[in-house]
């Protein structure tokens, strides 16, 4: 395989996991953020121009799970917890996240690979 496809097998792999992921979000989550990550590493490895978009998706997805987690961590929000569901507007990274990183994953493989330069002979 050259070079040039390891990015891109990396990618559908990361787009396969975030939508994967995405049946259950919470359990999910422990997909969705390393597919997330495999997202702008491919990005990064071939200096695409959407990168900054996966960079922060792969961000605000980090922040949105731990902060879900940690939620969950302290009993969860509303019913008898004594915590308001305004406090669900704290994991609101972790959707706008994923829509980022769908959006990059998209932009990102329709974009056209790097032409190679032959070598000299």
């Amino acid at each position: 395989m050259t070079r040039h496809r390891w990015p891109r097998v990396l990618a559908i792999i990361g787009l396969v996991a975030i939508l994967v992921g995405a049946i259950d979000p919470l359990e999910g989550s422990l997909v969705i953020l390393p597919g997330t990550a495999l997202l702008a590493f491919a990005a990064w490895l071939v200096h695409s121009r959407h990168r900054r978009l996966l960079y922060w998706a792969f961000a605000a997805v980090a922040l949105g799970v731990g902060v879900m987690f940690a939620i969950s961590a302290m009993g969860g929000i509303g019913g008898n917890t004594g915590r308001s569901m305004w406090w669900a507007l704290l994991m609101l990274p972790y959707p706008i996240g994923w829509i980022l990183a769908l959006v990059g994953a998209i932009r990102g493989l329709r974009e056209a690979p790097p032409t190679q330069i032959p070598s000299p002979a």
